[in-house]
């Protein structure tokens, strides 16, 4: 199998996986430690002009999600710049170094000076930016012209037209986009405590993880298929079949930070081994064929599909689908399931809940 992708025209990976900048990069030894499962890439927490004030507690795990109250790296420019930028470029790990900068033109420009030597490509953070597009036009503008390396802007779900953002992008002078970050703000409550278990200001938090993957899959869409311009997907991706997912919306490559915190730290080698495996059976060679694979299908409505079938060799009578059908379409009669297709509105839940791929016919 062919696992190499192309970012643009000056990023090769020999993967498309990469960490997401956050907890698990804070600093070389988190680096280095990711770097052993084989990565494509690597990427750094976002450095900014000064240390963060991270409140504690400031992470909150749920099945499928991450909230946190981070901000940025808890450890000085200085820090990164004399000890663990120099760690990681004398390890030779022989892979592109995406250094994460944030969040103000001028204290940007003046990082990328400062650590320009150890980069293969700059991710800006704009998340506490705003929505206006000029200030962050003028920092995407100023950056470029800052260094010849590539510069990636990170795109927070709050901007209302990621396309439009895009296209923002470009004109400035930007290589590409990184899409999505943590969706927000959120609040955990804990019941016991009777408050957010969270230490930040009011107890709000930004969520990531599994659970944004619908999220991060349409905004990757709406921008490949309007701009012509290299986007590393993340936000949800957990698994092998995440990561063809992503690539076939229209991503060059992927991020993934809040799966490995919540489902182990060895999940992106366990991806990187199952990749092969998933892309044989989707009948894919090369992953240059799987990217944009979703970008050109069609926009209409359909109005008009088939009802369920149910296979009960297959079917294991779990249940889910008869707890789950929404219009009570769905029974156990003489332990099989059946389908009262006068009461059946042929909405694809049953399909798509389905476990064991038992029903299909709708989706």
């Amino acid at each position: 199998m062919n696992l190499k992708v192309k970012i643009g025209d000056k990023i090769e990976l020999e993967n498309p996986l990469m960490p997401a900048s956050g907890p698990l990069v804070g600093d070389s030894e988190k680096i280095l430690a990711l770097a052993s499962q084989g990565l494509g890439a690597l990427v750094t927490k976002t450095i900014s002009s000064k240390a963060a004030p991270v409140p504690h507690p400031c992470i909150v795990g749920g099945k499928d999600y991450i909230i946190n109250a981070e901000l940025w790296s808890e450890f000085p420019p200085e820090k990164w710049e004399a000890e663990f930028l120099p760690e990681i470029e004398k390890a030779d790990l022989n892979r592109p170094l995406i250094i994460s900068l944030g969040y103000q033109r001028d204290e940007i420009v003046a990082l990328i000076k400062r650590v320009e030597q150890f980069a293969t490509a700059f991710e800006l953070s704009t998340h506490y930016v705003g929505t206006d597009l000029k200030p962050i036009a003028q920092t995407v503008k100023a950056a470029s012209e800052a260094t010849d390396k590539p510069v990636f802007i990170k795109l927070s779900p709050h901007i209302n037209d990621p396309a439009e953002f895009a296209q923002m992008v470009k004109d400035n002078g930007g290589y590409g986009i990184v899409a999505i970050n943590s969706v927000g703000p959120t609040y955990p409550v804990d019941l016991t405590r009777g408050k957010s278990p969270l230490g930040s200001k009011d107890g709000y938090g930004w969520i990531s993880g599994p659970v944004i993957k619908p999220i991060s899959l349409s905004r990757i869409r709406m921008i490949t298929q309007s701009v012509d311009i290299p986007v590393i997907g993340v936000g949800g991706i957990k698994s092998a079949e995440d990561v063809l997912e992503f690539i076939a919306a229209g991503a060059s490559a992927v991020q993934m930070l809040s799966a490995a915190m919540l489902y182990g730290k060895d999940l992106y080698s366990r991806i990187l081994n199952d990749l092969p495996k998933v892309m044989e059976k989707h009948g894919y060679h090369d992953l240059a064929a799987v990217k944009g694979l979703l970008k050109n299908t069609s926009s209409e409505i359909n109005f008009e599909t088939g009802y369920p079938v149910i296979d009960h060799d297959t079917c294991t009578l779990c249940k889910i689908c008869v707890r789950n059908c929404p219009y009570y379409a769905l029974s156990i009669e003489d332990k099989r399931v059946v389908l009262d297709e006068s009461k059946c509105f042929k909405c694809g839940l049953c399909e798509s809940r389905c476990s064991v791929n038992a029903i299909e016919g709708v989706l």
